[in-house]
């Protein structure tokens, strides 16, 4: 666990030309363990003010955990939250399929 934490922390968040928004973190419930979500997430927030979370299908589960643990640590709370669904295709001329797509940006709550 502790390696997750020290890869995050040394993470610098300069390139914003990968992604249009440069706070925006795209949750996987397969490839990175949990709590290297909610570290990355922290150190977005400390950088941008704010982090937008994005997951597909059964990684929205994910994105609400994150977000349950950064609130309930006092850290962020919901700024807006938006669900909406893609049509993807099944294999290369299946049928389409939907899938469930979810936003939600945070914010670090301000103490003083």
């Amino acid at each position: 666990m502790e390696g997750v934490t020290e890869g995050v922390n040394n993470l610098q968040i300069t390139d914003s030309s990968y992604n249009n928004k440069k706070n925006r973190i795209q949750v996987s419930n397969t490839k990175k363990p949990l709590f290297f979500y909610v570290n990355l997430a922290k150190r977005y927030m400390e950088q941008n003010n704010e982090v937008e979370l994005s997951a597909l299908g059964m990684a929205i589960a994910t994105v609400v955990t994150i977000a349950e643990i950064l609130k309930n640590n006092g850290l962020a709370f919901e700024k807006k939250i938006t669900t909406s669904t893609i049509d993807m295709r099944e294999d290369a001329g299946g049928r389409p399929i939907q899938k469930a797509k979810q936003n939600k940006d945070y914010v670090i709550c301000n103490k003083n």
